[in-house]
C-alpha cells in the first residue's frame, strides 16, 4: 500500500487501520522500563501503604504514580 492511500483512510477515519501496520516490533519511545532499586524510610512505607488501601491497588502503583 503507498502511503497516500494509508494517509487517506487514515485521514477519512471511516475504516480500522490496524490491519495495515506491522506492529510486531513496535515501540514506545522512551517508555521502556528498567527496575530500580530504592530505599524509603518507614514513614513513607506506611504512608504509601495507607494510600495503596484506601485506592485498592499495590504499593508499586502509588509510588509509579509519584
Amino acid at each position: 500500500m503507498k502511503a497516500r492511500e494509508f494517509e487517506k483512510i487514515f485521514d477519512e477515519g471511516k475504516k480500522d487501520i490496524t490491519k495495515y501496520l506491522d506492529i510486531s516490533k513496535s515501540r514506545r519511545p522512551e517508555q521502556e522500563q528498567k527496575r530500580v532499586n530504592v530505599d524509603f524510610p518507614l514513614w513513607m512505607i506506611r504512608l504509601l501503604d495507607k494510600e495503596a488501601r484506601r485506592l485498592g491497588v499495590p504499593r508499586q502503583s502509588i509510588i509509579k504514580v509519584i
